[in-house]
C-alpha cells in the first residue's frame, strides 16, 4: 500500500486485443486485470473482435495510434492478423502473442499451452477408453486458427497406430455450441446407419453441443477443462463429458511476462505453459480447489477495488510525513476491513439512493422536477393499445429515494438537492452525459470540464450524493445502455462501445451487478 503511495512511476499501457468473447477469455481477462495489482504502474486496454478479422485489425491498429508500449494478442487465425501484428512491431511496440500462433516472425514473446499435446494425449486417452475399437465424430474448432490445427493435427497422429478407431467424420466448428449442434444434426443426416461411440470436440462447448444432438449413449471429450459452473471440470464431473482437457489462462503470467519486457529485465522468448488431463478420477478434486482458488480471487478482487479509491486520495497526499502516511494507511485498512464487514447491508442502500439521485430531473435553478409514479404495470401494454410505458431505470422515482433512506422526505434524504446542490448535481450531470461515449473519460477531465480541481469534485459530489464521481459515471453509463438496447436495434458490443466500455464482457458483467441480468434479457 505504501508502495502505492510513492508516486513517480512509469505508467505503462498495455493494448490487449482479444480475438473473441467467450468464458474462457473473460476468465484470462480477469486475471489479466489481477496482475495488474501488483505492478499499480500498469494500464490495461482491452478491445475484443468477436470472432472477425477485419475487426481486430482495425482494434490493433487503433491500439496502437492511441499510443500503447506494449500489445498482447491473440490473432483470430494464423495468416490474417500478421499484417497489423507487423505494423505494431515495425513502430517499436512490444509484441506478445499469446495462445494463438502467428505466421509472422515479428513479435517479441510467444506464450501458451501446446495445443499439438493436447490434442495428442486426448487422442490416446480416447484410444485407451475405447479399448482400441470404435468410431469417433471429430468436430474442429474454427478454421485458419493455431489451437484448431494443432489440436486436429495431434489428435490424429495419436490414433493412426490404433486401426481399430475409425474417424466416422470430421466436421468443421467455429468454437460455439450452437454450430456444432448444428453441424452435428446436418451429418446426422446424412449418416443415419452410422455408428457413433465417441465425440472428440476441440473444445468442451463443440462437444455439448453435439451431445444435444445425438444425446446419451455416446462418450464426449473435449478440451478447455475450466473451473467454476458449467466448466469443463464440473461437466466432467456431473458426467455430461467423459474428458476435457485444462487450457491454462494464466492471464496474470502473461502481465509479468509484459512488464518483465517493458523493464528490460530477462525473459523468455517461447514460454509453454503447464495443462493437464481432466477425468471423472480428478474432477472432483479439481473442482474444489478450483472453488477454492476463485473464492480468494474474488475477495482479493473486491478488497481491491474498495481500497483503490481510498489509496488513490493518499497519492495526493506526498507533503505528509511518512510517520502520517503510516497512520492514515492503518486507518484505511481499518475501514475497509468494516465497510466489507456491512458490504451487503450498505451496498443496497447506496444502489437504491445512487440510482434515483442520478436519475431525478433537477432543472438548473435548483427546482425538483414534477414526481412521476413509481411503479409500472405487471406487463408493459402491446402495442395496439397505444399506450407508452417507460420500463428503464428512468422511471423510478423520489419516493424511492425516501425509502432507501428510511422515510425520509427527498429533500432531506438528498440534503436538500436544491439550490446551489441542485444546480451543481446539473451541471455535473451534463458534464458526464455529453462525454459518456469516452472510454478515456476520467474524474481529472469531468473536474477540468467543471473548472474544479479533481479534490474539489470529489469531495463535493461525494457530499452531496454519497457516492463517488466515478460511480455516478458507470451508472449514468449503465442507464444510456439500457435505455439503447431497449430502442435500438444496437447489438450489445455495439451499446458497450457507445457508452464509453472497451469490453463487452466486462459491461457485460457491470450490466449484470446493476440489474441482476445481462443485457441481452432487456429485449426479452
Amino acid at each position: 500500500m505504501l508502495a502505492s503511495c510513492s508516486g513517480g512511476k512509469v505508467k505503462y499501457r498495455i493494448g490487449v486485443s482479444q480475438c473473441s468473447n467467450d468464458i474462457w477469455r473473460d476468465k484470462q481477462n480477469a486475471e489479466l486485470r489481477m496482475g495488474t495489482y501488483f505492478h499499480d504502474n500498469v494500464e490495461l486496454k482491452f478491445a475484443t473482435a468477436d470472432d472477425s478479422d477485419e475487426r481486430q485489425v482495425q482494434q490493433i491498429d487503433s491500439l496502437v495510434d492511441a499510443g500503447i508500449d506494449l500489445l498482447i494478442v491473440a490473432p483470430n487465425q494464423v495468416g490474417t492478423i500478421s499484417p497489423a501484428i507487423d505494423r505494431a512491431f515495425d513502430k517499436g511496440i512490444p509484441v506478445i502473442v499469446f495462445e494463438r500462433k502467428t505466421n509472422s516472425q515479428k513479435y517479441t514473446a510467444f506464450i501458451s499451452a501446446d495445443n499439438y499435446e493436447m490434442g495428442h494425449v486426448m487422442g490416446e486417452y480416447i484410444v485407451s477408453r475405447l479399448g482400441g475399437k470404435g468410431s469417433v465424430l471429430e468436430i474442429k474448432g474454427l478454421e485458419g486458427s493455431s489451437p484448431a490445427i494443432e489440436r486436429h493435427n495431434g489428435f490424429m497422429d495419436a490414433i493412426k497406430n490404433a486401426p481399430g478407431i475409425e474417424v466416422v467424420g470430421s466436421l468443421q466448428g467455429d468454437w460455439t455450441e450452437p454450430t456444432a449442434t448444428k453441424n452435428t444434426q446436418q451429418w446426422l443426416n446424412n449418416h443415419k446407419d452410422v455408428r457413433v461411440d465417441l465425440v472428440f470436440g476441440a473444445n468442451d462447448r463443440t462437444a455439448m453441443g453435439a451431445r444435444k444432438t445425438l444425446g446419451e449413449g455416446v462418450l464426449y471429450c473435449g478440451i478447455d477443462g475450466l473451473p467454476g459452473e458449467n466448466g469443463g471440470i464440473q461437466l466432467v464431473r456431473d458426467s455430461l463429458l467423459d474428458a476435457s482437457y485444462i487450457y491454462p489462462t494464466h492471464g496474470d503470467q502473461i502481465i509479468d511476462l509484459a512488464v518483465r519486457i517493458l523493464e528490460g529485465q530477462p525473459y523468455n522468448k517461447e514460454t509453454m505453459l503447464m495443462s493437464a488431463l481432466v477425468t471423472h478420477d480428478n474432477a472432483k478434486v479439481l473442482q474444489m480447489e478450483s472453488k477454492e482458488i476463485m473464492r480468494q480471487a474474488n475477495q482479493l478482487d473486491s478488497l481491491h477495488l474498495k481500497a483503490d479509491s481510498y489509496l488513490r486520495e493518499l497519492d495526493t497526499q506526498r507533503v505528509i510525513t511518512w510517520q502520517a502516511i503510516g497512520v492514515i494507511v492503518l486507518l484505511v485498512i481499518v475501514f475497509v476491513l468494516f465497510y466489507l464487514y456491512h458490504l451487503r447491508k450498505i451496498a443496497l442502500q447506496r444502489e437504491r439512493v445512487v440510482n434515483t439521485l442520478w436519475n431525478m430531473n433537477i432543472n438548473k435553478e435548483g427546482k425538483e422536477a414534477p414526481e412521476v409514479p413509481c411503479s409500472a404495470p405487471e406487463a408493459p401494454p402491446s402495442a395496439s393499445e397505444g399506450a407508452a410505458i417507460d420500463p428503464t431505470p428512468e422511471s423510478k422515482t423520489i419516493e424511492a429515494l425516501s425509502g432507501a433512506v428510511g422515510g425520509a422526505s427527498p429533500s432531506e434524504a438528498v440534503g436538500g438537492a436544491s439550490g446551489a446542490s441542485g444546480a451543481f448535481l446539473s451541471r455535473f450531470r451534463e458534464a458526464v452525459e455529453a462525454r459518456l461515449s469516452d472510454s478515456d473519460l476520467s474524474v481529472d477531465d469531468l473536474a477540468a470540464d467543471m473548472s474544479l480541481s479533481r479534490v474539489q469534485l470529489y469531495r463535493k459530489v461525494k457530499a452531496i450524493s454519497g457516492s463517488s464521481p466515478v460511480e455516478l459515471l458507470r451508472t449514468a453509463r449503465l442507464n444510456r445502455a439500457y435505455q439503447l438496447l431497449l430502442t435500438t436495434d444496437k447489438s450489445v458490443s455495439e451499446v458497450a462501445y457507445a457508452v464509453g466500455f472497451t469490453a463487452p464482457s466486462y459491461f457485460t458483467k457491470c450490466f449484470k451487478e446493476e440489474y441482476g441480468m445481462v443485457p441481452g434479457d432487456v429485449r426479452k
